[in-house]
């Protein structure tokens, strides 16, 4: 069964980065974002087995699978390659995501973040390819891809060997498109040659282009002032041919109301526009910034319990606003309830998960000698 991309909604809704209320997810802040988006005519959702710490497939059952109808609504979860000890492992953890979701099958499912070293290694060691394609049969699975954060050359070697996959997860925005790690415009190009739908992670890098200083944001405005910056983003993406929906990890109602209105009557970016966001890309790599997209899978192996991309926003607005005291206020405010960045003992389990691949532990030398 092929992918109907007539019924896909431009926009998906990411479970990764849920609203909270005193260290859990917000239910009934959730309810409200879910109805938001399938009244706006939307219902494609993305969770993955380790989102807030194991609670977002929970999350997705309390707020969607038990209050609308199955068939109104794809979902789609992720098998994690480092949860993967021995082989029973895999049908272990896909009977918990069942169980944790409240459903019998899922839409979409992913091999989550293949990159070139111990993921694939992971995948290929217990034939994850092959087992995804049995569940596929079993009608456990209506869809099978993987999540992508590794070179374009290992892509190609995958698509070669599996042509099966019938979708790809990529980071892309227009920031990366040139970045030597993530290189998605080279990602985005294998992909599309190949017919092959493209699911869309990180447009907005999580969040942050949708903060870029009063001076780069001008250049926006002046343009279109009455959209708002983070749906310049959004618009870049959705213009490129190929592109099948693109994940936004909603935190806000106010984050949902944006991105619906930019997508329920969208257009895509004007010539004039592109060379805008030309200017925004160049202005933004000018500025030291750390290129953390705040994907939290660094926190929850930290020994140390160290929210380390709080630590990392906090140097990127220093950098960004030098003067501004509400950065080291809000610093203060983290490390009651969470490590100091001089509490980092080296261990590199951060550095091992980081999709981004950070040098995590240099950075936080740093963050300790500005913060601590």
């Amino acid at each position: 069964m092929s992918i109907d991309l007539s019924v896909m909604p431009k926009l998906g809704f990411g479970l990764m980065r849920l609203p909270e209320k005193n260290g859990v997810i917000d239910h009934d802040h959730v309810c409200r974002m879910v109805d938001k988006y399938m009244k706006a005519g939307m219902n494609y959702f993305d969770t993955a087995y380790v989102y807030h710490g194991g609670r977002s497939e929970v999350a997705a059952r309390e707020a969607l699978v038990k209050r609308y109808p199955r068939d109104s609504f794809m979902l789609a979860t992720k098998l994690p390659a480092w949860e993967i000890r021995k082989e029973a492992d895999i049908e272990r953890i896909f009977n918990e995501q069942l169980e944790r979701a409240g459903v019998d099958f899922f839409d979409f499912y992913l091999l989550h973040s293949i990159e070139d070293g111990s993921n694939h290694d992971t995948y290929v060691k217990y034939d994850c390819f092959k087992w995804g394609m049995q569940k596929k049969a079993e009608g456990k699975i209506r869809h099978f891809g993987f999540s992508y954060h590794g070179s374009p050359e290992l892509l190609e070697e995958i698509l070669n060997a599996h042509p099966e996959v019938e979708f790809v997860q990529i980071q892309l925005n227009y920031l990366d498109r040139t970045n030597p790690v993530v290189r998605s415009q080279r990602l985005y190009e294998i992909l599309h040659d190949r017919n092959i739908p493209i699911i869309v992670m990180e447009p907005v890098r999580g969040g942050m282009l949708a903060d870029l200083g009063p001076e780069i944001e001008a250049k926006f405005k002046k343009r279109q002032p009455e959209r708002s910056v983070a749906s310049w983003a959004l618009r870049f993406v959705g213009s490129l041919p190929g592109v099948m929906t693109i994940l936004s990890g909603m935190s806000t109602e106010e984050q949902m109301e944006d991105n619906i209105n930019t997508f329920a009557d969208f257009e895509p970016l004007a010539d004039d526009e592109f060379k805008i966001v030309n200017e925004v890309t160049e202005a933004v790599l000018s500025m030291p910034q750390i290129g953390c997209t705040a994907c939290r899978y660094c926190v929850d192996g930290c020994p140390m319990k160290i929210s380390i991309p709080d630590v990392f926003r906090t140097i990127n607005t220093l950098r960004r606003y030098p003067d501004d005291w509400r950065s080291k206020n809000f610093y203060s405010g983290l490390i009651q309830r969470s490590g100091k960045a001089s509490d980092c003992i080296g261990c590199g389990q951060c550095e091992r998960v980081c999709p981004q691949h950070l040098p995590i532990i240099e950075l936080m030398k740093e963050a300790s000698g500005i913060l601590d």
